[in-house]
């Protein structure tokens, strides 16, 4: 039986089935791919994430690399904490609890990135990590992978390419997780495939071959952001 911590009331739970996972069973489950949740750029999708309480441990995990690694040079302290920020997704059907887990994982992320860089922690870059999680918590249904205004769920992928670059890249869920991979090679490698897919269309319009891995990559519905400062994604989206 649930405990008061996991529930909110028993009509959530009549309408909505909400049962919160207790902090012991969350952190005993992520140990399970403990290597991963230690890794700053390992991604990680909560399909039902609540207020956060997986995420949330696993943003303190990730911290913790950070601070290890890069505490005694808080510019790239900053920079991989936005990083690991980054890295973490989330889908809730609730909205007071998309907020309620946007607002929780800003705190954790602030308190530790405002105590590693003290004077020189900066607003830009608290702004940043808010824009960022505004794209990867998200209110909607993971079992229609739609949003709560019934449009396709889409997610804002962050890549560190070099330097203090990022590059932003869009993805709709149900082309991540519906059909699967085509075999083989396309007879060209290099052809380039449709971006305006839909889920009715063959697995070749949802992925793309990289003929460096010889493998294929699921494809963006949208690419062409420019490369922009960790600092500013909130300005270029």
């Amino acid at each position: 039986m649930a405990d008061k911590r996991q529930i909110k009331s028993k009509q959530r739970v009549t309408d909505h089935g909400e049962v919160f996972t207790s902090q012991r069973e969350v952190n005993a489950m992520l140990d399970l791919v403990k290597q991963e949740t230690e890794r700053i750029e390992s991604r990680f999708l909560e399909p039902a994430c609540g207020d956060g309480n997986f995420l949330a441990e696993i943003l303190r995990r990730k911290l913790a690399v950070v601070k290890a690694q890069y505490r005694q040079f808080p510019p790239d302290y900053e920079k991989y904490s936005i990083l690991a920020l980054s890295s973490l997704y989330g889908v809730e059907l609730l909205p007071d609890n998309v907020e309620a887990c946007r607002k929780r994982l800003f705190k954790i992320w602030n308190k530790a990135y405002t105590a590693i860089c003290k004077r020189d922690a900066e607003d830009r870059c608290r702004e940043a990590a808010r824009y960022i999680l505004a794209h990867n918590i998200l209110c909607g249904n993971a079992l229609t992978m739609t949003t709560s205004a019934g449009t396709p769920i889409i997610f804002a992928q962050w890549d560190l390419v070099y330097g203090n670059q990022f590059k932003r890249r869009d993805f709709c869920l149900d082309g991540l997780l519906r059909g699967s991979r085509p075999n083989g090679p396309p007879e060209d490698a290099g052809v380039q495939l449709s971006l305006d897919a839909s889920p009715s269309d063959g697995p070749e319009a949802r992925w793309e071959y990289d003929k460096a891995s010889k493998s294929w990559w699921p494809k963006p519905i949208k690419d062409d952001y420019p490369l922009t400062d960790y600092r500013e994604v909130q300005n270029h989206g």
